[in-house]
């Protein structure tokens, strides 16, 4: 894994990475969302206590691929390659490794497999060794002890390593600017199901601004 330190390494800009949430309305939100500024990539989540079917992921993924967006599938790897889709996303579990192994194994080289490391700086470290497309940092549960906060692991990792790292629990523009100010390569932005279609419209254009997008 390379090193923002060895020569010829030169920082991007950060960018946008969308979560929408699966279900009724998702096509009129992500449509929005893209109308609204600049997105480098698309992560489509289940509904809570729900699984993902190839019938509701699909449109969303010729949505995000339509506009130049890496299209990504959360937590199936086989849903992301029978759907031509560019990649998966694997949430953080105790055996996140081993599903990061499978994964690759699935999708091969040349889709992204990211996955999020929970604000472990071990696990992030051992994911972009074995290989990682991207770490995702998240902010930590509040019962958490002993933590580090998401900035100080974005500031860690944005510091030393080359993999790109995205700012997972991002809800709101002042979070995202401190994301971005941590070194941040993406801010991942949630587009829950529910919400009003100029609520997440506003959000996602207040956010390109700060990256400069919209």
């Amino acid at each position: 894994m390379a090193k923002k330190e060895d020569a010829g390494f030169i920082p991007e800009p950060c960018q946008i990475y969308l979560v929408v949430e699966a279900g009724p309305g998702a096509r009129e939100r992500l449509e929005a969302a893209i109308a609204a500024t600049t997105i480098a990539s698309v992560l489509v989540v289940p509904r809570s206590g729900q699984g993902l079917s190839a019938g509701e992921v699909k449109p969303l993924v010729d949505i995000a691929q339509a506009a130049n967006a890496a299209a990504l599938v959360f937590g199936d790897a086989k849903l992301a390659r029978v759907l031509k889709a560019d990649g998966v996303h694997l949430p953080p579990s105790a055996d996140i490794m081993d599903a990061y192994h499978e994964a690759r194994s699935i999708v091969g080289a040349g889709l992204i497999v990211g996955a999020d490391c929970g604000g472990s700086r071990h696990l992030a470290m051992e994911l972009g060794e074995a290989g990682a497309d991207y770490v995702a940092i998240s902010r930590p549960s509040a019962d958490e002890e002993d933590y580090e906060s998401r900035e100080d692991v974005l500031a860690w990792w944005s510091e030393i390593f080359e993999v790109p790292c995205v700012a997972f629990d991002i809800s709101g523009v002042e979070e995202a600017s401190a994301a971005i100010d941590a070194g941040a390569d993406f801010v991942a932005l949630m587009l829950p199901r529910g919400t009003a279609i100029s609520e997440s419209s506003e959000l996602v254009r207040a956010v390109g601004a700060l990256v400069g997008t919209s």
